[in-house]
């Protein structure tokens, strides 16, 4: 069982990482119309507090 929270955990990491870039190229576009759809800081927010959570139930500590 605990592979499988640590393989979520790392997929959340993963998704985090993903996120953080797409904000980051989001706040530095040349056009400042071409507003994005998706809330990506919310997304790194939520997958890094995933991640959290798994790995402190793959080591035990809830």
């Amino acid at each position: 069982m605990q592979e499988r929270l640590w393989t979520g955990a790392v997929a959340a990491i993963l998704l985090a990482i993903f996120s953080g870039v797409a904000d980051h190229r989001r706040q530095r576009r040349r056009d400042p119309d071409r507003v994005g759809l998706i809330p990506w800081t919310s997304i790194q927010f939520v997958a890094l507090m995933v991640a959290v959570i798994l790995g402190g139930l793959a080591l035990d500590l809830f």
